[in-house]
């Protein structure tokens, strides 16, 4: 019998744009459509065998991506960067891969991962608006004072339990993370909440958020809002805040094949122009 050797392969990377709207979240699930599973299917179409692709973070149902990043193996007779445009032709149209790139066979989307950045952005303004509803949360019932949110927020910074924004059926053993940035900022009617972490627990952006809503109106205090987290109050952390307003804005690598320009920044920021004090007459 004729022994051929095997193929060599290579590790390809992948940095990944979804709309969450009708996915059923990243990880593959029986009976619902995934991100996961419509990307290997693709990479299946175009190989003729299954392939398993592993990503930085597993976002929820509704939840939108920017800049996620995922990795698998796969034969190397097609090259790395390549892979971008073969699975774009073939994706549906709210998955997009912005780049490909071959990395070390030792490089993991996940494990190789050093910090996790998200944003989630609230329409702040009375009046709805069609275009932005698929990625804002449109709160126009209280003013939100985004100083307050601040201040609550500056605390969040470090190493801490923060088991009052763990949502039950996680099989993460521990809930301590290591936030490194907490902001919030107001452009006009939109407050984005942008957190940077070594990783996120399951849940946890959409039940901060949530929390800090009540500190914007006034309902809770800075003090109230860190006194809750400090001592693992998870059953006074009762509202979620809807999927739609959050995305995985970016994540960070020690080593990343693609340049900035790829993956830093690019969920675009909503601003509304300032209204003229009369409008021209047509």
């Amino acid at each position: 019998m004729l022994l051929t050797a095997p193929l060599p392969t290579q590790r390809v990377a992948l940095v990944i744009q979804y709309l969450g709207t009708h996915f059923h979240g990243w990880q593959r699930q029986p009976n619902h459509r995934t991100v996961q599973e419509e990307i290997e299917t693709t990479i299946e179409s175009v190989l003729g065998h299954p392939v398993r692709i592993h990503a930085a973070g597993r976002t929820d149902t509704g939840v939108h991506a920017a800049a996620q990043v995922a990795h698998f193996d796969a034969p190397a007779k097609i090259p790395a960067h390549r892979w971008a445009d073969i699975l774009n032709s073939r994706l549906p149209d709210d998955i997009l891969i912005r780049a490909s790139a071959a990395v070390s066979p030792t490089w993991h989307a996940r494990f190789s991962a050093i910090w996790r950045r998200y944003r989630y952005t609230l329409y702040t303004d009375p009046c709805p608006n069609l275009f932005i509803r698929p990625f804002t949360w449109h709160y126009y019932y209280e003013p939100l004072d985004e100083f307050l949110i601040q201040a609550a927020l500056t605390p969040l910074v470090g190493r801490h339990h923060l088991a009052a924004f763990h949502r039950a059926g996680s099989k993460r053993p521990h809930s301590w993370v290591e936030v490194q940035v907490a902001e919030c900022q107001r452009q006009g009617s939109f407050l984005s909440i942008e957190i940077q972490a070594s990783g996120f627990l399951y849940g946890m952006m959409r039940l901060l958020v949530g929390l800090l809503v009540q500190v914007g109106r006034g309902v809770r205090s800075p003090l109230h809002f860190t006194e809750i987290w400090k001592a693992q109050h998870r059953d006074q952390v009762k509202y979620a805040a809807p999927p739609q307003g959050l995305c995985l804005l970016r994540v960070g690598y020690p080593e990343f094949p693609f340049p900035p320009e790829v993956w830093f920044d690019t969920l675009p920021t909503f601003v509304f122009p300032s209204l003229p004090e009369r409008l021209p007459i047509t």
